[in-house]
């Protein structure tokens, strides 16, 4: 027991014997008295009884110390020694006087870990001096409203008295929990036990009425895989225009659950799908040997991709006109170009530079004709001066990065074939040479046989065929000996 335990109950136990002492000196004098007064009157009962009559019964235990502080009191000597006979700690701790109390305190507003502690009787230093060792594992300033913490004490029951914190446990998150308790030398020591997880994969489905995110949470999606979900298809879907009512989402996502089965943890999303209209658009996460995280659809292509800088098929068309002020051939005025201009073959094959819905497939007045693919909410790219446009390309059509929309034309104010190119930043036009859009690069060799495998895995475990080893589509072939055209602006 502390040496604090021992002075405050020595204390208490002097404080006790010189109230006997009082008492007894008053009733001695009392005693005196009387026998003086009737000293003529012989009294009937002997003064052993008599005074043992007077003294209570509740100091009948304290005869002994009585006797011996009379003896002093009244100048009388006992020849014989007697041995101390006060009490000592020990023996009163062993009454059963001190108990070990677990207490489980929620935290209210306003409350703080050292004001917790020092309202239970804690000494300011001792409470200090564990919120310092509890910072080595957990800073308690992060707790929160309705958290609990667990606190073992030790207390005198005869006053009610708190003597020491023994430990103190606390689990802000299921299945973690930091400790900070009390040695073999007394001193306080912080540890963290964490309980073997298992991981789960969950898979959410459900309609779209409103806007992706409050039907994903509507479905039970946690908040922040649904802010993940959105993210991953920012950077090919632009959630404002291309989702519609009735549209569909999918997503499996990993959970990490202590073993009384709470969900502790919340992980990444393993596949993600949308499905709108009649295009459904599925994604899987993978991670290479060199810790490089991704998402690719089941042919292996990423999602996130640089926009095509020259998205044409003849990949040898040469720049006739960069972007800037320049003099224009046909205006004869010096004014900004808007885009890049390549000199093509008439006729060749202009492909769509990434992932996205067309916008705009019509005359547009000097451009000719001209395409628009709105790629997400941040990029839209243009081509114009076409000859014709690909079967199909028409406004809501979702094309896919190296899709043919368009055929090198010369249409328009133009003074020979050749593409003009525009990409669209947030609204404003910005050189399609400098531009840096996502990145990201297509599975190949060893990845893409791994992450085939993968799909393969993930679409039997949850019965689907396994499509995952379609072959990949063969390029277009470009036309033959093509003759780069002359003066094209």
């Amino acid at each position: 027991m502390s040496e604090i335990l021992e002075s405050r109950l020595t204390a208490r136990l002097r404080k006790q014997r010189l109230l006997l002492l009082i008492y007894a000196v008053a009733v001695t004098a009392a005693l005196v008295i009387s026998l003086k007064n009737n000293n003529n009157v012989e009294a009937s009962t002997p003064a052993d009884e008599e005074m043992s009559e007077m003294v209570p019964e509740a100091f009948e235990d304290e005869t002994y110390l009585i006797d011996q502080d009379l003896k002093q009191t009244l100048n009388m000597e006992d020849e014989t020694p007697q041995e101390d006979e006060t009490p000592h700690v020990s023996d009163v701790v062993s009454g059963n006087t001190v108990g070990t109390n677990v207490e489980a305190i929620t935290l209210q507003k306003g409350d703080s870990f050292i004001g917790i502690l020092t309202k239970m009787g804690l000494d300011y230093a001792v409470a200090t001096d564990i919120y310092t060792v509890f910072k080595k594992v957990y800073d308690v300033r992060k707790l929160k409203v309705g958290q609990v913490l667990y606190i073992t004490s030790n207390t005198d029951s005869r006053f009610n008295e708190l003597l020491s914190i023994e430990k103190i446990m606390i689990e802000p998150v299921s299945g973690t929990r930091y400790i900070v308790e009390k040695n073999a030398d007394g001193k306080y020591e912080s540890r963290v036990e964490q309980d073997e997880l298992k991981t789960e994969v969950k898979t959410i489905t459900g309609n779209i009425q409103g806007n992706v995110s409050s039907a994903m949470q509507n479905a039970g999606v946690p908040s922040n895989v649904a802010g993940n979900f959105i993210n991953i298809f920012s950077f090919s879907i632009d959630f404002r225009r291309d989702v519609h009512a009735g549209d569909q989402f999918e997503v499996r996502f990993e959970q990490k659950l202590a073993p009384n089965g709470n969900v502790v943890q919340n992980g990444e999303i393993v596949y993600a799908a949308l499905t709108l209209g009649k295009d459904k658009i599925e994604l899987y996460r993978y991670k290479d040997k060199s810790g490089t995280v991704d998402y690719y659809d089941e042919k292996g292509l990423a999602l996130k991709k640089t926009l095509d800088r020259k998205p044409l098929e003849y990949k040898k068309a040469r720049i006739s006109s960069r972007f800037g002020r320049r003099f224009h051939p046909i205006l004869k005025t010096y004014r900004n170009h808007d885009g890049v201009d390549y000199a093509a073959p008439m006729g060749s094959k202009v492909y769509a530079s990434g992932d996205g819905v067309v916008s705009l497939s019509k005359w547009v007045n000097g451009y000719g004709y001209m395409v628009k693919i709105r790629h997400n909410a941040e990029y839209t790219t243009g081509y114009a001066h076409l000859r014709s446009f690909a079967k199909g390309i028409r406004p809501g059509v979702r094309v896919k990065q190296g899709q043919v929309i368009a055929y090198v034309g010369s249409t328009g104010r133009s003074t020979g074939p050749h593409l003009h190119f525009e990409v669209i930043k947030n609204g404003r036009k910005v050189d399609p040479l400098k531009v840096k859009a996502a990145t990201g690069e297509n599975l190949t060799g060893a990845k893409l046989t791994a992450f085939k495998k993968m799909v393969s895995e993930i679409k039997k475990a949850s019965g689907e065929q396994d499509i995952a080893t379609a072959e990949a589509p063969i390029p277009p072939t470009p036309p033959a000996k093509p003759l780069p055209p002359k003066n094209a602006i």
